[in-house]
């Protein structure tokens, strides 16, 4: 392999590094998302995690571009898709990339399609749109891509309205809208949101053979560990618009390194092992008006020390991935394991359980 062909195999599909967004009303700002960065390769699956209000659907749409502005404002930071810088564009260029390159599912289906059109016609015309086929070549790859996201008697079906779907057949028609264009990158905000636990089940399912299959990036984001157990290599806990830990997925499940994941590993219920107590996260979090000084994890921690209260921590190695735990079961062509990283200063405490 040439030193070329290396290189393009390790580059990113996607980097976004030190993202700020905050929401501004009647002089006053709110910070959603502080100094967000993750990179994304080809064929890798990674889980944004985190609380309601923690800032991961934010990222997301700042991301793509659909950021309300105003009130939302990005005013820090870089989003790049291979190597092109996104943020900036003109929205012309932009929408180039939206749904092309990068694709997304929104958790609300039933929001997010149009009750008065069939489904098939709404498929169809990104097709139209973006590829400039006909409406009956539209008309047919539409068919073919609901058939493709397992739903039955897909012809027939695109031609029904989505109130005559059920939660989990209309998430498929949102993830064969997504696929129209064959992106490189996937981004799912809580596709499992109000399924029930079978449903949930199969859409991860046909999501990681998707992903699989067609070699994306796909970033995850839900409030939901387990629903990311057996799908994502990596993981990124954020909490209060910050990354506090970043890890292989069973290297965090394993050896967690700060104390929010330790927490909510700890109010997870488990088969494997009886008569354990469940333990609550004490509090709430945060206000993001009036997020706490130093760690904003600090009043619900309890490993909190005076240092935790007046100093914020950085997000910093505790180990390479060379310590993590091996994948039994891990995809084929998963990406190797990285390196684990934590905004906690006594991260090394938290990790060797003691």
């Amino acid at each position: 392999m040439s030193d070329d062909e290396g290189n393009a195999i390790m580059s990113p599909l996607l980097e976004v590094e030190d993202l700020h967004v905050e929401f501004r009303s009647r002089g006053a700002s709110v910070p959603a998302v502080n100094g967000l960065s993750y990179t994304l390769h080809e064929g890798e699956t990674l889980a944004i995690l985190g609380e309601s209000g923690s800032g991961k659907s934010v990222s997301a749409q700042a991301v793509m571009g659909i950021l309300d502005t105003p009130p939302a404002h990005i005013t820090k930071g870089s989003v790049r898709f291979r190597g092109t810088e996104l943020l900036g564009l003109p929205e012309k260029k932009r929408r180039a990339y939206r749904g092309a390159q990068i694709a997304m599912i929104f958790q609300d289906a039933l929001s997010a399609l149009n009750p008065v059109h069939r489904v098939g016609d709404q498929i169809a015309e990104m097709l139209i749109v973006h590829r400039k086929v006909s409406r009956t070549e539209a008309r047919k790859r539409a068919v073919d891509l609901m058939d493709r996201v397992r739903i039955p008697s897909a012809a027939e079906r695109a031609g029904d309205f989505p109130h005559q779907f059920s939660g989990g057949m209309r998430q498929r028609v949102m993830i064969a809208m997504a696929l129209a264009l064959e992106p490189d990158v996937l981004i799912a905000d809580e596709p499992t949101t109000a399924l029930d636990v079978t449903v949930q089940a199969q859409i991860m399912k046909l999501l990681a053979e998707l992903q699989s299959e067609m070699a994306m990036g796909l970033i995850l984001i839900t409030h939901d560990l387990g629903v990311v157990a057996s799908v994502a290599d990596r993981i990124a806990l954020m909490y209060a618009g910050r990354v506090v830990e970043e890890a292989d997925v069973n290297d965090l499940y394993a050896r967690p390194a700060h104390p929010y994941a330790e927490g909510l590993l700890a109010s997870v219920p488990r088969i494997d092992v009886r008569d354990r107590q469940l333990t609550p996260i004490k509090g709430a979090p945060p206000n993001l008006v009036a997020i706490p000084a130093g760690c904003p994890f600090h009043p619900r921690c309890p490993r909190a020390r005076e240092r935790c209260s007046g100093e914020i921590p950085e997000l910093r190695l505790v180990r390479d991935g060379e310590g993590a735990p091996d994948r039994s079961g891990a995809r084929s062509g998963a990406p190797p394991r990285g390196p684990h990283r934590s905004a906690c200063h006594y991260a090394e405490e938290v990790s060797d359980g003691r």
